[in-house]
């Protein structure tokens, strides 16, 4: 073979191996950029999942009526932001799907009737969910109803008499039901004391005078003045929990 025609050869590998190399090159700088892109969207992702994770999961409770609230995370409230609620009891190792509150953009879940045993203690979570990244599970502190449950101010129905009035008084009642359909009234739960205030609104609009405590339902407040606007207020007390409730409405009146 001709010298010249063996340089063109050995020319012409040289030229591809150099292509071969840099093809090689190529393909591992593009190899190298895709794991740098699905590294930065794993964690770009893993970013938002943190930043729409909800906050503040907690029982709120007032009477039994058990709701399950929470905050959006720190990322704030997207418009396409939906939250996902499951429930379980304490000691139980599988979640339940509350149906009502699957994919909704409401901060709150009602739970009353999946937490209706007011001596077994249940957990709550929520995930939230925006533009296709599900954030991890925001886990509830342990609930048990009947030691947690804010317990209402009861009724109060004034009836008028000589310079005096007579009160009655109903218990706040729970959100169960009997069998007959009519509402478990909360002394079922609890030995409660009814705490009554009377307030001279001659004197002092704010200032409250205990008139009574015990659990009476019929009470009479005697030695009123006539022509003076009595305001009264009454709450219940449970001592074993050692808490009150807040104060019922003011019902006023003005003895003749």
């Amino acid at each position: 073979m001709p010298k010249r025609k063996r340089d063109a050869l050995s020319h012409g590998a040289a030229l591809l191996s150099m292509r071969g190399i840099r093809l090689s090159s190529l393909c591992f700088l593009m190899h190298l950029l895709q794991d740098k892109i699905s590294t930065f969207l794993v964690l770009e992702n893993r970013d938002l999942r943190d930043a729409i994770k909800p906050q503040g999961v907690r029982f709120y409770s007032l009477n039994f009526n058990n709701t399950l609230h929470w905050q959006p995370g720190r990322a704030g409230e997207g418009e396409t932001t939906l939250y996902f609620v499951q429930y379980k009891v304490y000691g139980q190792s599988k979640w339940q799907n509350k149906e009502e509150c699957w994919g909704i953009q409401s901060h709150f879940c009602d739970l009353t009737e999946e937490t209706s045993d007011t001596y077994e203690a249940y957990y709550g979570r929520v995930q939230a969910a925006s533009t296709d990244v599900r954030s991890d599970w925001s886990l509830s502190c342990r609930f048990t109803p009947w030691r947690e449950t804010m317990i209402g101010p009861p009724t109060i129905k004034v009836v008028h008499s000589n310079k005096s009035v007579i009160l009655k008084i109903q218990a706040p009642r729970s959100a169960h039901r009997r069998k007959r359909g009519s509402m478990i009234p909360m002394t079922n739960y609890y030995d409660l004391l009814y705490q009554v205030f009377i307030i001279n609104n001659l004197l002092d609009e704010q200032h409250r005078v205990l008139v009574y405590e015990g659990k009476d339902k019929v009470i009479r407040i005697e030695d009123l003045r006539p022509g003076i606007s009595y305001c009264i207020m009454a709450r219940t007390s449970v001592l074993v929990l050692g808490r009150s409730s807040a104060y019922s409405s003011r019902q006023c009146t003005v003895l003749l």
